[in-house]
């Protein structure tokens, strides 16, 4: 019997979650890979389908959790064998398909990921998708041409999971970090995590409605998107790279193309959901040599498969700082 955390719909299109116990028979079985889970996280789109929204979901009873890492106990595949410990993100796993809220998964090879050498399941999770796309998010600026002595490098939504990693990696890197966040609270947080100042969410929506404006920042990491993005974009120092992740403050904008004809700079998109594999193992083997460990632990809350619900809530809500772990058979 598997133990995982189902969501389902009921006539009336309420969803709810709950803990049972499945036949191993249920899920999925159309890949090579057969998976004893460890631990998985909370990302922002398992907020969504733990509660019924954002169309991820197309069909119930449904488990949740796009990110999960855990041993292998078979696989027909030679790339992996028994014994094997692998990370499983993307590629629509844990919204078209049953995801890691469970004691055992089954999944396609071509999906899966080695955990690096000197890492372990619990610390791929402790970073999980935030953690990748934030380290995915400085590789790419710094491909674009981005360094420590360009000038100040500023994450939006920094008190979230991916601003809070991003944050971290960045003064590993040398660079001197703006976090800019609505949450004042954060703040003693943030610069524990080696941000150098603080950048309160009004001061960026506080916008005078000039197309361009001074340039500050050497490099930016947008969580939040939105006006906020549009605002960023307009301060941007000539050349530089913006990373768009995320749309907490708006899935649009209202901007001027001028800082990209003046300017040059570039909006550099992040997904996290297609990346190739050898890519994906570039990454991680990154957050494996440089993520400190004793700051992981420190950013990181460890919960329950019960607790999932609940914090699926707060962090649609923004209510969650740093990193959700998830030990699955809790």
């Amino acid at each position: 019997m598997v133990r995982a955390l189902i969501v389902d719909q009921a006539e009336d299109k309420k969803v709810s979650a709950s803990i049972s116990e499945v036949d191993a028979s249920r899920l999925p079985d159309d890949g090579e890979v057969d998976i004893a889970v460890e631990y998985s996280t909370i990302n922002y789109k398992d907020g969504l389908c733990l509660n019924g929204l954002g169309g991820l979901v197309r069909t119930y009873p449904h488990v949740p959790g796009v990110d999960f890492a855990g041993e292998v106990t078979n696989s027909s595949d030679p790339r992996f064998k028994a014994g094997d410990k692998v990370i499983m993100a993307g590629f629509r796993g844990g919204e078209t398909r049953w995801g890691g809220y469970a004691t055992q998964a089954n999944e396609k090879a071509d999906w899966l990921v080695h955990v690096p050498d000197g890492m372990t399941t619990r610390e791929t999770q402790a970073l999980g998708t935030a953690g990748f796309t934030a380290m995915q998010s400085i590789m790419r600026l710094e491909e674009n041409g981005m360094t420590p002595d360009g000038g100040e490098v500023l994450v939006t939504g920094a008190g979230g999971g991916v601003g809070s990693v991003a944050v971290v990696l960045l003064a590993r890197r040398g660079y001197q970090v703006a976090a800019a966040t609505g949450r004042p609270e954060v703040a003693e947080y943030l610069t524990g995590l080696g941000a150098s100042r603080i950048v309160g969410r009004d001061e960026l929506l506080d916008d005078p409605g000039k197309v361009m404006e001074s340039s500050m920042w050497g490099g930016c990491v947008d969580c939040v998107g939105g006006q906020v993005l549009a605002r960023v974009i307009k301060q941007m120092k000539y050349g530089t790279g913006i990373a768009s992740l995320g749309n907490a403050a708006g899935s649009t904008m209202h901007a001027s193309i001028m800082p990209f004809l003046l300017r040059s700079v570039a909006i550099l998109g992040i997904d996290s959901v297609a990346v190739p594999v050898p890519r994906r193992s570039e990454i991680w083997k990154a957050l494996a040599a440089e993520m400190p460990r004793d700051v992981l632990e420190t950013m990181t809350e460890e919960i329950g498969l019960a607790d999932v619900p609940d914090h699926g809530r707060k962090i649609l809500d923004g209510q969650v700082r740093g990193r959700i772990l998830v030990d699955v058979n809790s």
